[in-house]
């Protein structure tokens, strides 16, 4: 069985440097304070709350990667809930929600939809937003049309159009030995992903550039206990089933262009180490009007998991900021 990336699991710059920190051996999430299955098109989505809507900061909706993945490893922004409510959710054919498995629902358009769905039935009126690799996509969409009330944007190792994204991993790819090198550039591109060498030089690539610590107990505890697992299908008709190459229905997607219409206080953050490099990051980041680029220490592309502690903080004081 292929290891892929898809079975781990979203104006002037400043740059941040956010230090190397342990998350906490032991850290138990709060139980969902109020929770939905919202109807969209196409099926209903599954959608968990915890802080008060209407009181403190406004609240945050925060958008999982994959596509296909689930809110699951986005558990650690719950740390947010003593400041505003905290809003996570499973798009359509992921997680907790509905899973019609009908391609046609498969479009950028009707995955950004389902924001404004969530919006309406919580009534939410200001609101930042995060979205997370492929998340970022769908964020960045909604975003870019000025919706009433958006107070903040971030994009965490965002997935902006396929051709940035297939130049950052390349440009990672480069590090690898050469032998590695090959053995993903030939199997990749030609989809034979089942050739051992090509596991074995897959799996060395997503320990560098994907999740590089062991997933927190409490994000595996919880997995198991909601019974929660990734969409590989969504992924591969998305992305394409191999790694480095993204052969799907996002081959073309570009969403540079928007960039330059997001007004709101904006953070882009990438790990260290990231698919999306923090150089590959700063040019898209320098198109965007009012931006702050951010990178996490020894993390890679899952700085949920890799860093929570960190990924927290980032975000705790860019909302902080953009709510004064």
């Amino acid at each position: 069985m292929q290891i892929s990336r898809r079975t781990l699991l979203a104006s002037a710059v400043s740059g941040i440097a956010f230090p190397h920190k342990a998350m906490a051996d032991v850290w138990d999430p709060p139980v969902p304070e109020r929770e939905w299955h919202i109807p969209v098109r196409g099926g209903r989505i599954y959608v968990r709350a915890n802080g008060g809507i209407l009181d403190r900061g406004a609240p945050v909706v925060i958008i999982h990667g994959g596509p296909g993945a689930s809110h699951a490893y986005l558990l650690a922004t719950l740390q947010l809930a003593r400041d505003r409510a905290v809003i996570l959710y499973d798009q359509l054919d992921s997680g907790l929600s509905d899973h019609p498995d009908d391609p046609d629902n498969w479009t950028v358009e009707r995955f950004v939809s389902e924001l404004d769905a969530i919006r309406a039935a919580l009534d939410i009126q200001r609101f930042h937003l995060v979205g997370h690799s492929w998340g970022s996509a769908i964020a960045i969409q909604h975003a870019a049309r000025r919706p009433k009330g958006l107070v903040s944007l971030t994009l965490g190792s965002p997935f902006v159009s396929a051709r940035s994204w297939v130049a950052s991993l390349r440009s990672q790819l480069a590090t690898l030995p050469e032998s590695m090198q090959n053995a993903i550039l030939r199997h990749d591109a030609g989809e034979t992903i089942d050739d051992s060498g090509y596991r074995d030089a897959i799996s060395t690539f997503n320990r560098r550039f994907v999740v590089r610590h062991p997933e927190p107990a409490y994000v595996t505890a919880y997995r198991r206990r909601i019974g929660v697992t990734d969409n590989a299908t969504l992924a591969e008709t998305m992305f394409g089933p191999g790694d480095i190459a993204v052969t799907g229905k996002l081959r073309d997607y570009d969403s540079e262009p928007l960039l330059s219409r997001i007004k709101v206080p904006t953070l882009m953050v990438c790990g260290q180490y990231d698919e999306m490099t923090p150089a590959s990051a700063t040019h898209l980041a320098r198109r965007l009007p009012n931006s702050r680029l951010g990178t996490i220490s020894d993390a890679g592309h899952l700085t949920p998991l890799d860093q929570p502690d960190l990924f927290v903080a980032a975000l705790r004081t860019h909302l902080r900021k953009a709510d004064a």
